[in-house]
């Protein structure tokens, strides 16, 4: 048997031994818990029949994957191996599906449409503040071994956990509902109006079903079938690239130069969606979990260092992937599309016959493109090959990111709630949620209606950003969570500045939706639930500054509001830090 000893730890997060204490029930692998009355700190009291060494061994990462991928040693190059990344490749291809999915592809082809090249500064800038956040949830997910939604269950306490919990679903929901139209787009231009909008969602509730089993093939299997789908974006987008030949010039000087030269309102909206539709909040949960997949023995801090590392390194190459994707979508589109007016555009589509020359009015606004008009208009400019190839790489796109947004799904709900569900049913519930009004507008309205939803769907995820990252940012900033990877004092202003400046641009986002619908009765209703979101997120800066040092905020005893409830999660991974005895 194993004798314990209490660790009690002060607000300041530095364990202090104590007295020992008596063996707990035999067998149980997790420490019990409890608050010191007396208001000193936190008590954690360690029990089991194994070492913590072992922790990692069985956390088992059950949730899809049924295995974990080995990291090979390699003593010829300590500092930089290949095989070690390919044994880590993986995890960031999967996070940058976000990145890729028929939201980001819309707004890409808006921007470019609307804007042309300037804004390609923009959405490099978005990319790589993306990147600086990924790198923190992949961080946290490796230290601790736990995922963001499972430190969120164990740091707060229950109210701000559900509401946690409910606003990230929602999140989830909302990116389900993109993918889904998108797919639904896709399967209707592929079948050349054959299959209608309904049709093409009840296929795609059909196939992710099927997509959900392919991991019984195994992990690996599973990333590459990914990697095959990022692939066919690739070369499909990058086909419409190649073709449609953009000014190489005007590319380099949007993506380089800051400024964007008699830009209004319209190209200011579309800069603020552009950072709204590249950070996706349950995209930190994601990765946070997808790190675990790997086998690392976070009682070996050189270990865990070098799982950061490359970590790191895989989730830059996998963003470079997606961002050059993004990149042919907006330039295809500002070369070929740029200044157009609808008339133009009705006038080519009528002369090639395309019976989707109605969907541009005869007039002399300016041309105005989605998901769907952008295939159209490829078609009619480029030939019908350009508008199924481009089909091609939007299914691709909501394909990949549905299968994705589910493995968030089940990820965020077994942490927050310490649910285990069955895929089948978690997907039966969150695809229900999701598809039913999808389906109803298929149904009775047009592809216009389905098309402006995506409008809505991206204010409604810009909204619940700071549900992830300002938990992301708290965490991986306590020290008593991360021990020695906890941010340091340049990461937690660099953090607090850039997570500051995405909320206060997704917030203009939504007030300028909310405005344009001139409805007072919305107005209203946005007000009140302005004033409850506010409170909340208030809430949740407020223990964010806490972490980030600013201990005058803290108000006496701020691990009573569940700060630092639980600050024992590296402990329960690091031998040295719990000494145990055995006898």
């Amino acid at each position: 048997m194993y004798e314990e000893y209490a660790i009690d730890v002060t607000p300041s997060g530095k364990p202090d031994l104590k007295e020992k204490v008596p063996t707990m029930t035999p067998g149980k692998e997790h420490e019990a818990l409890y608050e010191d009355s007396s208001g000193d700190g936190v008590s954690t009291i360690y029990s089991g029949t194994a070492p913590p060494e072992r922790s990692d061994s069985t956390d088992e990462f059950t949730t899809y994957f049924d295995q974990k991928v080995p990291i090979p040693e390699d003593e010829k190059h300590p500092w930089f191996s290949f095989r070690k990344l390919w044994a880590f490749t993986g995890p960031g291809f999967l996070m940058s599906i976000a990145y890729l999915d028929p939201g980001n592809i819309e707004s890409d082809l808006q921007s470019g449409s609307i804007a042309g090249f300037k804004l390609l500064w923009v959405l490099l800038l978005a990319t790589i503040i993306g990147l600086l956040l990924q790198r923190l949830a992949a961080r946290l997910g490796v230290v601790t071994g736990l995922h963001l939604a499972e430190v969120c269950n164990r740091q707060y306490p229950k109210v701000p956990r559900i509401i946690l919990w409910l606003m990230v679903e929602l999140a989830i929901i909302g990116s389900d509902m993109q993918e889904v139209i998108g797919s639904a787009i896709a399967i209707n231009l592929l079948s050349a109006g054959t299959i209608p909008l309904w049709g093409g969602v009840l296929i795609t509730i059909a196939d992710t079903f099927v997509f959900l089993f392919l991991d019984k093939y195994g992990l690996r299997k599973l990333e590459a079938l990914f990697g095959f789908l990022i692939t066919i974006m690739a070369i499909t987008f990058g086909y419409e690239y190649v073709m449609v030949s953009p000014d190489q010039g005007q590319l380099l000087k949007g993506m380089f130069v800051p400024y964007c030269e008699g830009c209004g309102p319209p190209q200011l909206e579309q800069a603020v969606g552009i950072v709204g539709a590249v950070i996706m909040p349950h995209n930190m949960y994601l990765h946070s979990a997808l790190v675990k997949s790997r086998q690392v023995n976070r009682a070996n801090k050189k270990e865990v260092a070098e799982a950061n590392k490359y970590f790191f390194i895989e989730s830059c190459i996998a963003l470079f992937v997606s961002f050059i994707i993004n990149v042919f979508v907006v330039t295809v589109f500002a070369e070929a599309f740029f200044g157009k007016l609808n008339n133009d555009v009705h006038e080519v589509c009528a002369n090639e016959s395309f019976s989707q020359a109605k969907l541009f009015p005869e007039n002399n606004e300016t041309l105005d493109v989605d998901i769907y008009k952008g295939g159209v208009v490829l078609g009619c400019y480029f030939g019908p090959a350009a508008m199924y190839i481009w089909a091609i790489g939007i299914l691709a796109a909501g394909q990949s990111s549905t299968m994705t947004g589910t493995y968030s799904g089940q990820f965020v709900m077994e942490g927050f709630l310490n649910l285990k569900w069955s895929r089948f049913a978690r997907v039966v519930l969150t695809r229900s949620i999701a598809i039913t009004p999808t389906l109803l507008v298929a149904i009775f309205q047009n592809v216009e209606s389905l098309t402006g939803m995506n409008d809505f769907l991206n204010v409604l995820m810009s909204l619940q950003l700071p549900f992830a990252l300002i938990p992301v940012l708290t965490f991986t900033s306590l020290q008593p969570v991360m021990n020695d990877f906890a941010n340091g004092l340049g990461w937690k202003i660099a953090g607090g500045i850039l997570i500051f400046l995405i909320c206060v641009i997704n917030m203009y986002f939504v007030v300028i939706y909310v405005t344009a619908l001139g409805q007072v009765a919305l107005y209203v209703c946005a007000s009140i639930l302005s004033v409850v979101y506010l409170a909340f997120v208030a809430y949740l800066t407020w223990q964010c500054l806490i972490a980030l040092g600013v201990s005058f905020l803290a108000c006496g005893h701020t691990y009573h509001l569940g700060l630092t409830a639980h600050p024992e999660l590296f402990l329960l991974n690091n031998m040295d830090a719990v000494p145990v005895v055995s006898k």
